[in-house]
């Protein structure tokens, strides 16, 4: 059994410090909680903030920062040249143009089958869904009640954590990219669309659906021309840091 003990803010910190810095993977406030028993909350919480302003105010090459619904100790950013230079070896495989729109249609989508997938991409994204799930940034959430039992697909804690990012919520909004002109090529309805989350009806879910069941057969538009694609140029507007690392919070 755990022993109880008593701490004050400052003496908390290097605990809490240790803690960070061990760990392989953002540590939340409710882990360390746990692993210090006895312990407030408020006073971990009061601990870590008084740790990055001691990093801020000292100019320290390294930073806590708040990600995947944790905290993680990692380089700040203005020093990623150096960083690379050192680890020219290990370069961090990027992903394609086609992983990072797929990767897209789902964070903003999710829960969203293969099917419901192409049809807004226009293309097969059997082996584009197999690499992600590989690398773990897609994770399967169970089958949707429909004919098929098709399999439906969100993104992981992994997935924040690539993209410096705490929580969903943190996503930038397609409206965002357009007024900012990083996605010309994204209506404002286009963008509407894509993060409604509404169910497709009628003679578009049979569609969906007879899609799904096919297999990872080449999926074409209907019509004359390729439907514009919402998500053209998305990797344009991805998150990018230094060197290899897509994260704008350092190389952690």
């Amino acid at each position: 059994m755990q022993k109880s003990f008593s701490f004050t803010s400052d003496s908390l910190k290097p605990v809490v410090e240790a803690l960070i810095f061990v760990s392989d993977e953002p540590l939340s406030i409710d882990r360390i909680a746990e692993i210090i028993p006895g312990t407030e909350e408020t006073l971990i919480r009061e601990a870590i903030s008084a740790l990055i302003g001691d990093y801020e105010r000292e100019g320290r090459g390294i930073q806590i920062i708040e990600v995947a619904e944790g905290f993680k100790m990692c380089t700040r950013a203005e020093f990623s040249s150096w960083i690379s230079a050192l680890f020219t070896e290990k370069k961090k495989a990027r992903l394609s143009t086609q992983a990072l729109e797929t990767l897209a249609v789902i964070a903003y989508k999710q829960p969203i089958t293969k099917a419901e997938i192409e049809q807004i991409r226009g293309v097969n994204i059997g082996g584009t869904i197999k690499t992600l799930l590989d690398r773990n940034l897609l994770r399967i959430l169970g089958k949707k009640e429909a004919p098929g039992r098709p399999i439906m697909y969100g993104t992981t804690r992994d997935f924040l954590e690539y993209f410096g990012l705490n929580d969903l919520s943190a996503l930038p909004t397609l409206k965002e990219f357009s007024e900012l002109g990083l996605n010309e090529e994204i209506t404002f309805a286009e963008s509407e669309q894509l993060q409604s989350g509404e169910e497709a009806s009628g003679d578009e879910q049979e569609e969906l659906q007879d899609r799904e069941t096919a297999g990872d057969e080449e999926t074409e538009p209907s019509g004359d021309a390729p439907p514009e694609d919402p998500l053209d140029g998305w990797d344009s507007v991805a998150p990018q840091g230094g060197g290899d690392d897509p994260r704008e919070k350092g190389d952690c």
